[in-house]
Formats: C-alpha cells, structure tokens, sequence
C-alpha cells in the first residue's frame, strides 16, 4: 500500500520552508531531464531537505524510478490536472529519506484535449494554471518541489512553467547541444510574459559527459561561454550505472552508493541548497 501524505497543510514547521518549485526542461528527450530530476530530488532528501518530486511525463518514468508501482497507484497527477483528487492524497511517501511523489499514469497523454474541453465548458477555467493551483496548497510543506517535465512544449510544461520559481534545463554533452535551446528560452520568456512574471532560470546542468572526448569538453565550454554563470559546477558524467538505477526502482545513492553518479548528484544539489542560501 501507497502511504498517502495526509497532513496539515497549514502548518509549517515553524515557517522554516521556502518552498521552492523548481522544473527541469527542455523539449529534447535523452538529454537526462528524468534521472537528474529523480536524483537531485533524492540527493536534496539525502542532505535533510523535504522534498516532493512531481511526475509530469506521461510515460512514468520518476514514478517508477523511485520505486513506486504505477499499478498500486490510486489517483495522479492527471486526477489532479482534472479536479478529480484532493492533492493530499496524492502525494505519498517513497522509501527514500525525506522524498515524495506526486506519481504519473498514462492517462496523461491526453491531458491537453481535456483541459482544453474543459477550457469551453468554463469560460473562466485558465487550464495553464491548473498545476500551480495544486501545488500553491502545500508548497510550504516541503524545501523543494522539484518537477520533472515531458520532453515537448505543450500544456503540460505550460503548466510546469507556471507553477515553478525556476527552471533548471539539462544540456547534453554532445553535438548539437544548443539546438532547440533559441526555441525554448522563447517558450520560458512566454511564460514570464504571460503567466509568471517571476519566473527564473535557476540553472544550466551538463549531462552525459564523456570526458575521454574532446567534443565533450568542447561542448562543455561552448556551453559556459552562452549561458555564463547560470552554468552549475558540477558535470553529470556518463555511466552505466546511472542508467541502470532507475530499472531497479532506485536513485542512484542508493542503487551505487560509491558511483560516480551518486557523488555528481549530492554536489549538484549541494549547489542549489548554496545558490538558494539555505
């Protein structure tokens, strides 16, 4: 049985959380938006901050990386898109230190008909708005909200972008690393524009490095020299291992608590706990 996350949402522990609401975007797949989120959720657990790691992919793929059956799972993040669940009982408990989840199912893939329908049955429904709704309820509870976003630009990242203080875009260390990043910084501006004016960039992450290449490192500072220092310290490097983690339902401290991987992700989130003075 799934332990559902029946709380108070009022109290605050003192007021201590910030609360922060932080998506990883961008609208190309493989560039490692899944592992990061999952294992930067976990490593912010790990170093003692709540945190609440939200499924947005319809494929899943969070939701099982951290040992969640999607077959026990009662109610998602779609039955909260929809205004079919009390988000109170739809974030539950993983097994890791201080991690929790808003799970994913399948029925998210057709979510964009759906909000839209429900768009012309109500003319004052704003469907881009609906994610930031829910979360708004129990930002408080946690340190960090961290959302892992499907890799296009439809109503569902709209929605991750409206909701987050900040974005994190994952950039692989390969060829043809900046394409498509003109197309997304555009779609963030949008979202300033339009729906969340206090929306931020909070990071750049480089993924998948091959430091054995002279592209990757090539990469690497082509990168450094576009996005300055947005640019986190901290490389993901290539390996097996990380890729092999969330088969077994595992962040990586805890499936190769000596990886590399697992050392590449506490120090990135050592990085943000920094970058956000806490």
């Amino acid at each position: 049985m799934l332990n559902y996350l029946y709380i108070n949402i009022k109290e605050n522990e003192k007021g201590e959380r910030m609360g922060k609401i932080i998506s990883f975007v961008n609208q190309k797949g493989g560039v490692g938006k899944t592992t990061s989120s999952i294992n930067l959720a976990a490593s912010l657990g790990l170093l003692g901050k709540k945190t609440l790691l939200v499924d947005l992919d319809p494929q899943g793929n969070s939701t099982t990386g951290v040992g969640v059956n999607k077959g026990e799972i009662e109610s998602s993040v779609y039955e909260l898109l929809v205004d079919r669940a009390d988000i109170k009982k739809v974030v539950t408990k993983t097994k890791f230190k201080n991690l929790y989840l808003i799970p994913a199912s399948i029925n998210l893939a057709g979510i964009d008909m759906e909000l839209g329908e429900m768009a012309r049955q109500n003319p004052s429904f704003v469907p881009q708005l609906q994610l930031r709704k829910y979360l708004y309820e129990i930002k408080d509870v946690f340190d960090y909200i961290i959302i892992d976003c499907p890799p296009s630009l439809n109503l569902i990242n709209t929605n991750a972008l409206a909701a987050s203080n900040s974005v994190i875009i994952p950039v692989q260390c390969e060829f043809f690393a900046l394409e498509g990043i003109m197309q997304l910084l555009n779609s963030i501006m949008i979202a300033q524009k339009k729906l969340n004016p206090s929306l931020d960039i909070e990071g750049v992450l480089l993924t998948m490095l091959d430091n054995r290449t002279n592209l990757g490192l090539e990469v690497v500072e082509e990168i450094k020299s576009y996005f300055k220092e947005k640019v986190y310290d901290t490389i993901i490097p290539r390996l097996v291992r990380l890729s092999e983690a969330p088969s077994h339902g595992k962040p990586i401290h805890a499936y190769d608590p000596r990886s590399r991987g697992t050392e590449a992700y506490i120090n990135l989130a050592k990085e943000v706990i920094e970058r956000n003075g806490n």
